[in-house]
């Protein structure tokens, strides 16, 4: 089985890619409700953008529509609220500045995994962690409730301990993620020296990086996260 995921086909209008486009478009919307402190609007606009994350990916699979276009859409998506989450709570002072610095250095640690695959000679791409999706959907579920948190009441407590929770968690995830993607570059690295590939060549018979666990190369069909590591 190849290590690396084949590139899926050239396509745009989809219905998943229409889907992870609509909620490219939401991001500037939620950043202008959470600066405004309309929260509960920009709650709304998470839980949809939410639902269409698992909605896109369930759509691809069944319909058969993924698309190298996807593949780039759906974790710039995510990396994108996130981006304006980080921003929009840094600004109202809900979370320090420390964590969004150890946030945006998990994501400068990953981006030279992409170029070193592609100089290998691999077409494909990383397959995704689990734990790198773990990590972010924590962090999904954290910021909301931060944003929760920062009301009064007993319930707005709870929220808050609940983020700073899954906020914890998120972080200790995303940087494992990186930790993993970097030990799976390094073994085709060695793997490379040692039978290096012809260009645009499938790898060859050899240790999966990742083994058998998170590592594992995801069902076919699954546009989560492909372009870039999570």
């Amino acid at each position: 089985m190849s290590t690396l995921r084949e590139a899926p086909r050239d396509r745009i209008f989809t219905v998943p890619n229409i889907l992870s486009m609509a909620r490219l478009v939401g991001v500037p919307l939620f950043l202008w409700l959470v600066l405004v402190e309309a929260d509960w609007w920009a709650l709304g606009v998470l839980v949809l953008a939410g639902l269409s994350d698992w909605l896109d990916g369930k759509l691809a699979r069944a319909l058969d529509q993924t698309s190298r276009l996807g593949t780039v859409l759906d974790p710039a998506a995510d990396r994108l609220y996130i981006l304006a989450t980080l921003v929009g709570l840094t600004i109202r002072d809900i979370i320090p500045l420390w964590l969004v610095a150890v946030l945006v250095a998990r994501e400068l640690a990953i981006v030279p995994i992409a170029p070193i695959i592609r100089r290998l000679g691999y077409g494909g791409t990383l397959p995704v962690h689990f734990i790198g999706k773990a990590g972010t959907m924590c962090l999904l579920y954290a910021f909301p409730l931060l944003l929760l948190g920062d009301h009064d009441g007993g319930a707005a407590t709870a929220a808050k301990v609940a983020g700073w929770s899954f906020a914890i968690w998120g972080t200790g995830l995303y940087w494992w993620s990186a930790v993993l993607y970097w030990a799976q570059t390094r073994q085709l690295v060695l793997a490379g020296r040692a039978a290096p590939p012809g260009p645009g060549a499938e790898p060859g018979p050899g240790p999966a990086p990742g083994g058998a666990g998170p590592g594992a190369e995801p069902a076919a069909g699954d546009q989560k996260g492909a372009e870039t590591p999570r």
